[in-house]
């Protein structure tokens, strides 16, 4: 099974597995650099329902959020990536800086976000609420980031 869709072959699979009676989860982020904080966001999504689907800022999304010089690694093989983890069943990538399209197209029955949220932070707060979308918060405290790692990197290989 290719995991990875663009947005709308992903409704026509959603629509097919909600009437199945598939609970969908939807988690979304950069996952620049994969480190314990993603895998542990994502395995705690999963269990919110039956099917994970993930959405991933596109190279454009990305720099536009997180500045000049990342992402690190392109959509393409950030989406191979999670891709491959046996406990993610669709990725889409998006363009945007929000995932609020994505969520209009999608209709999952949650939307996943991180401990660095509360329900009422979340940026789609509106747009869930909207399509009756529950928001829930998963995975560890917020105490690893991408940008850290690579500092540390910077830090440990100067010259």
């Amino acid at each position: 099974m290719q995991k990875i869709k663009k947005r709308e072959q992903l409704k026509k699979i959603l629509e097919k597995l909600k009437k199945s009676g598939k609970k969908i989860v939807f988690a979304n982020g950069c996952f620049d650099l994969i480190h314990v904080g993603h895998i542990r966001f994502l395995k705690s999504a999963k269990r919110k329902g039956n099917i994970l689907v993930v959405g991933i800022n596109s190279d454009i999304s990305t720099r536009k959020i997180k500045g000049k010089g990342r992402p690190i690694i392109n959509e393409k093989q950030r989406a191979e990536i999670l891709a491959s983890f046996e406990f993610v069943d669709y990725v889409t990538i998006f363009n945007e800086t929000t995932v609020e399209k994505t969520l209009k197209i999608l209709k999952p029955h949650y939307h996943a976000k991180g401990t660095d949220y509360t329900k009422d932070t979340v940026p789609e707060k509106d747009t869930s609420l909207k399509y009756g979308i529950k928001i829930v918060i998963v995975g560890d405290k917020k105490s690893h980031s991408t940008k850290d790692i690579i500092k540390t990197i910077l830090e440990r290989y100067k010259k």
